[in-house]
């Protein structure tokens, strides 16, 4: 089970708690991911990417075990401590302003 963390707008969205634990087969990418966290969860799709195109909103970051990968392509592998569960995948909104 890979556990991924949500910001607090998304988790009201998808009325889910701080983690939620999602079943992805094989070693886990991070477009499996957010595919599997989209199916289970459908009201968030659109939210973290776009519908069309599947990118990734832009006050919207990936991280996992440390590594920034909001700038990465979906095939992209994570690292083996989030396919074990022993990491979180974190989902955060980025914060803009002046």
């Amino acid at each position: 089970m890979i556990r991924v963390h949500l910001p607090y707008h998304l988790r009201t969205l998808a009325r889910v708690g701080h983690e939620v634990e999602l079943p992805v087969e094989g070693r886990p990418t991070l477009g499996s991911v957010l595919d599997a966290l989209e199916a289970a969860h459908p009201t968030l799709r659109g939210t973290i990417r776009d519908h069309g195109t599947l990118r990734r909103r832009p006050l919207v970051r990936f991280f996992a075990c440390g590594e920034d990968f909001s700038h990465e392509p979906p095939d992209t592998l994570l690292p083996p401590a989030v396919a074990t569960g022993d990491e979180p995948f974190l989902v955060i909104g980025a914060i803009a302003g002046g």
